[in-house]
């Protein structure tokens, strides 16, 4: 499953008890049809992102931030307080692209980067995407 949306607000960083990191946060996704009203017509998912990749997440993108997002779809059972079963529907993210990112943009504008004006701007951007995107944590995946 792949996904192209915008984080609805800032991601939340957890740690497990053996101090796994896991990060959730919602992303914003337009369909291609319009309401009645003439505004689009938008999907809210949640996402948890776990290990390496989700202290990145939390470092590098906030409220705003566009992402792709590719990973499988989960539904999780879980019985709150009066004893009810609720069930939890969310994409677990395998990879998480960061499109645009207002923090990783000002950490590379904050960057000490000399600029080619003979080299393409492609060239410079793949050059420098270290700075912009997560890094593998080779995809280990953690059971809840």
């Amino acid at each position: 499953m792949i996904l192209v949306g915008k984080l609805t607000s800032e991601p939340q960083l957890r740690y497990t008890a053996i101090n796994i990191p896991v990060a959730t946060f919602t992303i914003a996704v337009n369909r291609n049809g319009v309401k009645k009203d003439g505004t689009k017509e938008t999907d809210f998912i949640n996402i948890v992102v776990w290990n390496k990749r989700a202290e990145n997440v939390k470092n590098y993108l906030d409220k705003g931030s566009k992402v792709g997002i590719s990973g499988r779809l989960q539904v999780r059972k879980y019985q709150n307080e009066r004893g009810e079963n609720r069930y939890v529907t969310e994409v677990v993210a395998d990879e998480v692209e960061f499109l645009n990112s207002k923090k990783s943009e000002e950490k590379l504008a904050s960057a000490e980067v000399k600029v080619d004006s003979n080299k393409p701007y492609k060239d410079f951007a793949r050059e420098h995407q270290e700075e912009l995107s997560y890094v593998d944590d080779n995809g280990d995946e953690m059971p809840f």
